[in-house]
Formats: structure tokens, C-alpha cells, sequence
């Protein structure tokens, strides 16, 4: 029996990567520049599920391809120490060694009337960050003079302050100095603007942010589902009509993460020969299933109170939601419903609707999910 090639998991590869040509492709010719290349500094951005981490490490292994070094990381504290001790394991696995420091302390007079100058070592002073790129650099200029370093960042919007500020100093260092370094950065775009407009007082901050390119991963066209789905179940050894691979993408919704889970469940269902619309049904059944226990039970349980119950009171729609409903349903004033629509735009779970005025949910499948689940979610809140 030929193994289910659908990964539903967080993070993972999937065996197709759908609708993110242009993205890729953008960074391939980035890679091919070099140094200064605007794709090389970029932020990407987009809901949960929608395959930011999934894009990042795409990002990493082509750019392993092409003989760059790769560090992959997440932000949170000591992420400065760890990039540091990466790109020094790098640097020495390239034969590179550190650059030896004089110090002003150790300079003497010899018996001939000569300069003595004490070298400083590495053991008693490490290069920091800037300076073991550096050295990097100069290592793979030598070595090739054709590739450099990539550092891939998820959940930027979580770097703390402090780190924040030395790791922008430093790559705005680097880039001036032409070293072919890239900054590769993910979060949720809500998240990444308010980290941005909280550095509004830090020019030097938040100038660089705004420049870096900005690429949001939005829901995949269906018929570009529709054509994966049918090229991955035919290459693992199925069969499946147009039509069924088509119920397959709607049953994604275009939700990258939902690929994967309707395929995997699909698959487990129905194991070999032809995939048919009852396997379909079952499988998106489970698929939501588990969407709402490993994505929208999460997310909801890192919100307070006030958040769930807001949107608990928002699932009453079959559309988009109009501010003096929410008014009416919470027996609260416009100012009230505003902040707690704000809050709840910057953690990724909403988003401004297409009609003025109206927000509607970030997130596919998460307004039934509410409904099913509502009274536990009001009885949550209430204690």
C-alpha cells in the first residue's frame, strides 16, 4: 500500500507546494543578485495555517541548493546568542579563523626600543554577531565568492524588544557593507505592523522594517488546488476525476493548511484505487475536525475572556459583521466594540471585511467552530 503523501502537521513540507511560484521564484533571483537584492530582507506574512513557516523552510532549502548557508530561527530570547553560535559553527566548519584583536592595554616597549602588541584571543573576547558574519563572508568569499548567509526568522512579531534593535543594527551594518546576507522574516501581519508602529519612536527601526519587501500569503486559488490535489493522488498510485479533485479544493476552502488535512483524511479513507465524493465528504468532515483542535482551540484559548465572547456573539452572521450589531449583542458602546475588534484584528483573528464598516473571521471553518462549541466557550468565559 503506498504511503499517504498528504502532511497535515505544523510546519511541514507538503509534497506540492501550490500557488506560491511567484514568491519563489522572486527569492530564486534574489539568491542569483546577491548582495543588495531587495528580496533578500523581506517579511512574510499572513494568517494562521496559511504557511508562513512551510514557506520559510521552502526558502531555506532552495537557498541550500544554490550553496548558501542557512540558519533557521525562532524569535525568542537569546535569539542573538544562537545566531551567534551558529554562524560561528559555520565559520569553523569552513576553516575560517577568528580575527585576533590588538588591545591597547598590551602595547610595550621591547629591550630594543621595539612595539610589543598583545593580540587578543578569541577565548578571551568573541566576535559578536556582526563581526562573525563578517568573518562568514569574507570565508565564503574566498571559498566561492558566489553565495552567503541566510537567516530565516518565524514569529518575529514575539522578538523581544532589545533583540529587535541589535538584530536590525546589525543587518542594516551588514547591507551597507555589501555582505551578501538575508533576512527572511514571518508573523502575523496584524502583529508585524504593531511591533512596526511601536518602534515609530525608533527610526532606525522601524525605517528599516518598513523597507523590507512584504510578501502575504493569501487562501490558493481553487483550481490551482484542484490540479495539486490531482498530480500528488496520481503520483502516489490513485486515481481521481477532475470533478472530485474540484470537491477536494472546495472542501479546502483555499486554506493551505486544509490541503493538507482534506487530503490526508481523504486518503486514509478511502486507502486505495479511485477517490470518490463519499471519501470526499468524510474526509473534510474530519478535516475540520481536526482543524478546530489543532488551530482554532489554541488561538481561542490564548485570547481572554472578552475576546471569545466577542467572537462567539460575531458566528450569529452568516456574513460579514456590522459594528452596531456586536453593539446591540453585548450591550456595550461603540468605543468598547471598537477596542476589542482592534485587539482582535492584531491577533490574526479577524480581519476588515470588503464592505465598509464590516470585519468578518481570518480564519476558514473557525465560525463554526464557534457555533459547535459556544456554550463551552461562554461558560469559559464567565468563570
Amino acid at each position: 500500500m503506498a504511503r499517504n503523501p498528504f502532511k497535515p502537521t505544523a510546519g511541514a513540507t507538503p509534497p506540492v507546494l501550490v500557488g506560491r511560484d511567484s514568491v519563489l521564484e522572486d527569492l530564486d533571483e534574489a539568491l542569483e543578485d546577491g548582495a543588495g537584492s531587495p528580496y533578500l530582507l523581506q517579511f512574510i506574512t499572513g494568517a494562521r495555517g496559511v504557511g508562513k513557516t512551510v514557506m520559510l523552510t521552502e526558502m531555506g532549502r532552495r537557498a541550500r541548493q544554490q550553496g548558501w548557508i542557512v540558519i533557521d530561527e525562532t524569535a525568542t530570547p537569546k535569539l542573538i546568542q544562537r545566531l551567534t553560535s551558529a554562524v560561528r559553527r559555520h565559520r569553523e566548519e569552513l576553516g575560517a579563523p577568528s580575527r585576533r584583536r590588538i588591545t591597547g592595554a598590551g602595547i610595550s616597549l621591547g629591550p630594543l626600543g621595539g612595539a610589543n602588541l598583545d593580540l587578543e584571543s578569541p577565548a578571551r573576547a568573541a566576535p559578536g554577531l556582526r563581526e562573525e558574519i563578517g568573518m562568514l563572508c569574507d570565508a565564503l568569499d574566498v571559498h566561492d565568492g558566489e553565495t552567503g548567509l541566510i537567516i530565516t526568522v518565524d514569529e518575529i512579531h514575539t522578538i523581544p524588544q532589545s533583540e529587535l534593535e541589535e538584530l536590525t543594527a546589525i543587518t542594516q551594518h551588514l547591507i551597507r557593507e555589501d555582505r551578501p546576507v538575508g533576512l527572511l522574516m514571518a508573523g502575523i501581519p496584524q502583529a508585524v505592523e504593531r511591533m512596526i508602529s511601536d518602534n515609530a519612536q525608533r527610526p532606525k527601526v522601524s525605517t528599516f522594517m518598513r523597507r523590507a519587501e512584504r510578501t502575504s500569503l493569501e487562501e490558493v486559488p481553487l483550481h490551482s488546488v484542484a490540479a495539486a490535489f490531482e498530480q500528488t493522488l496520481t503520483e502516489a498510485g490513485r486515481s481521481v476525476s477532475p470533478e472530485v479533485a474540484m470537491e477536494c479544493a472546495q472542501a479546502t476552502g483555499g486554506y493551505p493548511f486544509m490541503i493538507q488535512l482534506v487530503g490526508y483524511h481523504t486518503w486514509r479513507i478511502g486507502k486505495t484505487g479511485e477517490v470518490t465524493s463519499s471519501h470526499v465528504a468524510a474526509g473534510r468532515d474530519k478535516a475540520r475536525k481536526r482543524l478546530g483542535d489543532l488551530v482554532h482551540a489554541p488561538a481561542l484559548a490564548d485570547l481572554s475572556p472578552v475576546d471569545r465572547t466577542f467572537l462567539t456573539h460575531m458566528s450569529q452572521d452568516s456574513g460579514p459583521t456590522r459594528a452596531i450589531d456586536m453593539q446591540t449583542r453585548m450591550g456595550e458602546g461603540s468605543n468598547y466594540i471598537s477596542v476589542y475588534r482592534d485587539r482582535l484584528i492584531r491577533a490574526g483573528m479577524i480581519q476588515p471585511a470588503a464592505t465598509y464598516g464590516r470585519f468578518e473571521f481570518a480564519l476558514p471553518e473557525l465560525r463554526e467552530y464557534l457555533r459547535d462549541h459556544a456554550a463551552q466557550l461562554i461558560a469559559q468565559s464567565e468563570n
